[in-house]
């Protein structure tokens, strides 16, 4: 571990000092973005800033927003080193729309691990433990590198499965008998269902906890979500949510105590903006937005996430002071009118999950003749409930009672499309993804 990353502890200072200390690091960043950065130069320059009065994390406001549109058109302006201080590739998931390159350098590599490092033991992962990987390390993805990265700074054990496959998962399990698995919470309901099916007594297996990435276990209040209870409701394991992207190159990881996840002060300075850009109250829901810390390679600048989130400020049980991160409660380019009702599709997803002959499910957008919001909701009907073969007419009446729990939820009824349990599985766990999809947006 490259000793500029020694553990500083900076969620444990005070509010205050943790302000002072941001400040610091911001003034430092932004002297390296005006001396390194070909794009944040232009950018400079041509809003007429002067880097040398932005003293306070409220001066951020007079600077420019970065967007994800300034990453995919000008992302070679955005590297700050020569191409041979490069040591790895990363690109964005790319889900919605053309991927992301990222370069990092062997500094940003160990500032990755750092980050992770800090993140596993904020979720309670100690060295004896052995954490099972069901992410994938390659296909250009961070997120499997630096779990692996973060894993071997804290001296834990590793165990690379990737994802999918559950059988292998179980193998595995059995064999080297590791405690903690870290993984998509939905693919752990197809771990279970695997095991029910096969005579495995997973209650009994070796795991103890769950890290979770990529899809929400909470609601705001930090009550499990639908699905949270779904898998706590079959396996009695420790569930802890996290919240990270490859922009970020920063975690924030639930402790113990599951209120939010934990700001790394050292790593990354956050701000929440309304549709306007203007800083949101503490408390108030918008749009992250993110200034990186110690990344050398492409330090970003007020990058707007595009994630709706709050904040949490007041100290955590856990002792640390620093902010924490609500559940994302949607993306600022998710969010759906629909029949005169605004709706973020996690709201879809919690009706879904929480109705047990719905196997399977995928949200996908259009728009209508008259360019107002289409919504249809692809499902997969259990094997088990109506039979492997029963035609859409046998299950009229599942979808008539399916509208019904929409309304009483959310007082609008998307369109409802039976499809075959295989071709579903196949459109959310594609082999060229390295995330579940469950919304697919047509309207662009």
């Amino acid at each position: 571990m490259n000793k500029n990353y020694s553990i500083l502890n900076t969620e444990y200072l005070s509010r205050q000092e943790i302000k002072l200390f941001q400040e610091q690091k911001l003034k430092e960043a932004l002297r390296y973005l005006q001396e390194k950065s070909p794009f944040y130069q232009t950018m400079f320059l041509g809003n007429k800033i002067d880097i040398e009065k932005i003293n306070f994390l409220e001066d951020l406001q007079q600077l420019p927003f970065t967007t994800k549109q300034d990453l995919l058109y000008c992302n070679e302006d955005f590297l700050c080193v020569p191409p041979e201080k490069v040591i790895d590739f990363i690109t964005t998931s790319g889900t919605l729309g053309d991927p992301v390159t990222f370069a990092m350098t062997d500094k940003d590599l160990d500032r990755l691990a750092y980050n992770e490092k800090l993140s596993f033991f904020c979720a309670g992962v100690q060295p004896s433990d052995i954490v099972q990987l069901m992410t994938t390390i390659d296909k250009r993805f961070m997120a499997g590198l630096a779990y692996f990265l973060g894993l071997r700074s804290l001296g834990a054990g590793v165990v690379r499965v990737g994802n999918g496959i559950p059988e292998l998962q179980w193998d595995t399990i059995n064999r080297i008998k590791p405690n903690t698995i870290m993984c998509v919470p939905s693919f752990i309901l197809q771990i279970i269902k695997y095991a029910e099916e096969h005579g495995i007594d997973y209650r009994k297996s070796s795991i103890k906890k769950v890290i979770c990435i990529g899809e929400n276990l909470r609601e705001q209040d930090f009550s499990l979500n639908l699905l949270g209870k779904r898998i706590k409701e079959k396996w009695d394991v420790a569930l802890y949510s996290t919240y990270a992207s490859t922009e970020m190159a920063t975690t924030f990881a639930e402790c113990e105590h599951g209120y939010g996840g934990h700001h790394h002060p050292e790593l990354i300075i956050c701000e929440v903006v309304d549709k306007k850009g203007r800083i949101v109250e503490t408390g108030g829901t918008g749009e992250l937005v993110i200034t990186t810390l110690g990344v050398e390679g492409m330090p970003l600048l007020r990058f707007k996430t595009g994630d709706l989130v709050s904040f949490h400020t007041e100290k955590c049980k856990c002792g640390r002071n620093s902010m924490r991160i609500s559940p994302v409660l949607g993306r600022t380019d998710h969010l759906l009118k629909y029949k005169g009702t605004t709706i973020y599709p996690p709201a879809i997803y919690d009706v879904l999950d929480n109705t047990p002959y719905v196997e399977n499910y995928v949200v996908v957008v259009d728009l209508d003749e008259n360019g107002n919001d289409r919504v249809l909701v692809r499902i997969a009907i259990s094997a088990s409930l109506v039979g492997n073969s029963a035609p859409t007419t046998d299950c009229s009446m599942l979808i008539k009672e399916l509208k019904d729990r929409f309304r009483a939820k959310i007082r609008v009824a998307p369109e409802i499309e039976i499809c075959d349990p295989t071709y579903l599985k196949n459109t959310i766990f594609p082999k060229s993804s390295r995330k579940p999809i469950k919304f697919i947006d047509k309207r662009k």
